[in-house]
């Protein structure tokens, strides 16, 4: 299996070990939903998130939500933690509007 980078938040705090635990898998591109099911079990956290490259251009990136046991068209505190990890990581200081793909369709998020 190809090495993947990820990163752990804690979701609602500013506090380590508090919060509401989140793994990011970035660059997830070639998984298919079974890998990812099996990444989200294998971290056993409420959710896992799972980025993508958008479908439409215009968006920042494609994300999909996994449980230990099944997939989520969307969930607040995993595309928060998602738009927070994307933020950080981009070039324009961590702030900055943009909108993520999710099951439900296109989500816009705001990070400051």
């Amino acid at each position: 299996m190809k090495t993947r980078n990820y990163l752990l938040y804690d979701v609602f705090t500013t506090e380590r070990l508090a919060g509401n635990p989140l793994a990011v898998v970035l660059d997830s591109k070639g998984l298919d939903t079974a890998a990812m099911q099996a990444i989200a079990r294998e971290f056993n956290l409420s959710e896992s998130v799972f980025v993508l490259p958008p479908d439409n251009p215009k968006h920042k990136n494609r994300i999909r939500i996994f449980t230990p046991d099944y997939e989520m068209p969307f969930a607040g505190h995993p595309t928060v933690g998602a738009a927070i990890a994307l933020a950080e990581l981009a070039q324009e200081g961590g702030a900055g509007i943009f909108v993520l793909e999710e099951n439900i369709g296109p989500v816009r998020c705001a990070v400051s």
